[in-house]
């Protein structure tokens, strides 16, 4: 018995080191660094967001890994990058690391010592978009076992550093990642699976936190509730395209760049089992805007300056005199962010309920199809934040409820009138 007792404490010794290896937590240690998620389309004029790697990664001079893993053109594309961050300071270098299109075998390079020492010596390292599948299969062994260039990766980001990404290089960030998923709305219709649509990530991320790109232009807020659900996430958050998200000690999220990020909290949500179909209710959704931050662990979110110092919409005030008073009924919530510009309007609204549908209309045309009913909701935790201080109309929405249900649209969807 004895003898069992022992040899059952060694595996669990045995498993708990592999685990901590593939996950960069060697020895416990709570990562000191910061991660700059950029949620795609990150355009070379965007030098807030550039400027921010840079300094992030040690300022003027700094060594930076610039790995093209997921892009289709590595060499290319990967010099672009370098170009741009040297033309900034830095002394970035190319680590040639692709899977295709490049002449050198990927694995020689992501178990070379020699390559791994220089990215460990820098002070950030970047992922280029395209595939993230690429990256996560140029970085770990056929065992799923980190190699010697991903270990290297974790020691920039352990010693202070900055490891950062755009598109599939945002993707890679969380423990689980979005791996193929053609369109939202499958997602919610056919669930998602591990090595299919979803697959491990690299897990620089809060481990408690799933993430997603592209997030609000493309709809993908959908299939990411899809994905948290499915996985057993309390939390996630979308960026959006050409729009980073700096995260600091794994704590506190701040939003700079062009557009936002939306975040997701299921951690009372709840889903009917009887119901044939993707569901959820009192989900909620929080809208961050350019330099807005949020605390990973409370949720506690602090608007802009900006915001601060003008106008707070607060829909249980006595002194709320909200801008919009209409009923909104959203056809494709799915669309070119057809969500956050619901949220903005429904904080600003004497109406405190919106109306989202997302549907297959290729299908909806012909036929009686599913679909899925979006319910947005003020409560009394409501309460948002709204400035024109940038240029533009710019809002924070804070905790608005969200249900989904399953719903069968009329069809054939429309006619034509001779």
């Amino acid at each position: 018995m004895a003898q069992r007792t022992s040899l059952l404490r060694r595996w669990v010794i045995v498993g708990l080191a592999l685990w901590l290896t593939a996950t960069g937590g060697a020895r416990g240690e709570e990562p000191l660094g910061s991660l700059v998620i950029v949620g795609g389309a990150l355009r070379f004029q965007n030098t807030p967001v550039w400027s921010r790697i840079v300094e992030l990664a040690g300022g003027k001079g700094t060594s930076i890994a610039v790995f093209p893993t997921a892009s289709r053109n590595p060499e290319r594309n990967g010099n672009r990058v370098v170009e741009l961050l040297n033309g900034l300071g830095a002394a970035a270098f190319l680590v040639p690391l692709a899977t295709e299109n490049i002449a050198v075998d990927y694995r020689q390079v992501a178990a070379d010592r020699e390559i791994a020492a220089r990215v460990e010596a820098a002070g950030g390292v970047f992922f280029l978009g395209g595939e993230q599948s690429r990256i996560v299969r140029a970085l770990r062994t056929a065992d799923g076992a980190n190699t010697p260039l991903l270990d290297a990766v974790w020691k920039v980001f352990q010693k202070g550093g900055v490891v950062s990404g755009t598109s599939a290089g945002a993707a890679i960030m969380s423990r689980i990642m979005c791996r193929d998923i053609p369109k939202v709305f499958s997602a919610l219709q056919n669930g998602v699976g591990m090595g299919r649509e979803i697959d491990n990530g690299l897990g620089f991320m809060n481990p408690a936190w799933f993430v997603d790109q592209h997030c609000l232009i493309k709809g993908r807020f959908a299939r990411a509730l899809a994905i948290m659900h499915a996985r057993g996430f309390r939390y996630g958050i979308g960026v959006d395209e050409n729009t980073a998200l700096v995260v600091r000690q794994n704590k506190v999220v701040d939003v700079i760049g062009y557009k936002g990020a939306i975040v997701l909290d299921l951690s009372r949500a709840t889903t009917d089992t009887t119901v044939g179909g993707f569901n959820l209710k009192n989900a909620r959704l929080t809208y961050l805007d350019h330099g807005d931050a949020i605390d990973l662990e409370t949720l506690a979110v602090t608007p802009s300056q900006e915001k601060r110092d003008d106008e707070k919409l607060d829909p249980q005030a006595a002194t709320f005199k909200p801008y919009y008073n209409e009923t909104m009924v959203v056809n494709d919530i799915l669309g070119n962010s057809a969500m956050p510009d619901l949220l903005y309007k429904l904080i600003d609204n004497r109406k405190d309920e919106a109306i989202g549908l997302a549907f297959d209309g290729l299908a909806a045309r012909r036929e009686r199809s599913p679909g899925f009913e979006f319910r947005f909701s003020r409560d009394q935790e409501t309460v948002g934040w709204y400035t024109e201080s940038f240029g533009s109309e710019d809002y924070t929405v804070v905790n608005v409820r969200l249900d989904v249900r399953p719903v069968t649209m009329a069809g054939p969807l429309y006619e034509a009138t001779e």
